[in-house]
């Protein structure tokens, strides 16, 4: 009996090390000529997956802008397009700050930048992340008036499209800012604005700078469909006990979808982790997480896809030569050129 039961352990331990090793396919360069929309159609959340129209789970990836009011350039058609084609892309995100100095709050005319990224998108089948991107100011309540006229604006507009995500709190950040007090209170408030338009994906911002998803896995919101929680990494500064954050929330049935996340440092430089990156770049393809990367941008930081040019391109049709580290094994990664082990 003790030799059976011996045996009976051995081959659970074989099992156990066999499902976790098991193997990650790379993203499919798909050829077909149709667009991610024509693919997938309204998203939908089910469980803790996001899915297509006809309930199949995807993982769609994509770019991030840089702050509209910094790199709104790059918000255009042809660097839409060229991400498309080339990288693979199913999604742009238009990174709208709203506090900021150029951000929306004083310079309401930055909203045009987001609308020129919500037509290329929908004229081009791609998904985009309309983001009101919290930052300096660290309470999303702060603005919350301001955030309310921006996406009735929005909704109200492009609320009959497929193609439109809505991350309603970008970073919300600092001690006194928690989900119960400040970012729950705000999402329930931006939340049946936009649901009065449409039953898109609506992303939320969690607790220090989107990381803790913890407070919103215990006390989620009631109540809503299509909704999904935000958790923002950058792999110099975010390793594996941040992954574990990942698991443990998709474990206790919270929808997950990674808006940005960079391959350096948190600081936006430092190099790029490869290592760390393609840890989490599998595992979120073996959970099937959403995510935009961070960011397009001519800046030379780390963490930008393009290297320093104050003349560079806004066009797309970049060669390999004029993409930082980063922009390059991203496109990799996005053009299913990895292959996990």
């Amino acid at each position: 009996m003790k030799k059976i039961m011996l045996l009976a352990a051995g081959l659970l331990i074989f099992i156990a090390l066999f499902s976790c090793s098991k193997k990650v396919e790379p993203r499919q360069f798909l050829n077909d000529k149709s667009t991610p929309v024509e693919r997938y159609g309204a998203l939908q959340v089910i469980g803790t997956h996001l899915c297509d129209q006809n309930g199949n789970p995807v993982q769609l990836c994509g770019m991030s802008s840089h702050g509209l009011h910094w790199h709104g350039k790059y918000a255009n058609k042809d660097v839409i397009k060229w991400l498309r084609d080339d990288w693979n892309a199913d999604l742009w995100r238009a990174a709208m700050y709203a506090g900021e100095s150029g951000g929306y709050v004083n310079n309401p005319a930055i909203a045009n930048k987001v609308i020129d990224s919500i037509e290329a998108a929908i004229e081009l089948g791609v998904y985009v992340i309309v983001d009101w991107h919290v930052l300096p100011e660290r309470d999303p309540l702060l603005y919350v008036k301001k955030a309310e006229e921006f996406f009735e604006r929005i909704a109200s507009t492009y609320g009959k499209y497929p193609n439109l995500i809505y991350e309603i709190c970008n970073e919300p950040n600092g001690k006194e800012v928690s989900w119960e007090k400040n970012i729950k209170p705000y999402a329930e408030k931006i939340i049946p604005i936009i649901r009065k338009y449409c039953d898109n994906i609506i992303v939320v911002g969690t607790p220090v700078w989107s990381s803790d998803l913890a407070s919103a896995a215990k006390d989620p919101i009631k109540g809503q469909k299509n909704i999904m929680y935000t958790l923002h990494f950058y792999a110099g500064s975010h390793g594996k006990s941040s992954r574990k954050v990942l698991t443990k929330a998709l474990k206790k049935g919270l929808p997950v979808f990674v808006t940005e996340w960079g391959t350096t440092k948190a600081s936006g430089d430092g190099g790029v982790f490869e290592k760390e990156t393609l840890a989490w770049t599998k595992l979120m393809a073996q959970e099937k997480v959403s995510w935009a990367n961070w960011s397009v941008n001519n800046k030379g930081e780390d963490s930008g896809n393009l290297k320093f040019n104050k003349d560079r391109d806004a066009k797309g049709g970049w060669a390999e030569s004029d993409l930082q580290p980063s922009g390059v094994l991203v496109r990799k990664i996005m053009r299913g050129e990895i292959e996990y082990k």
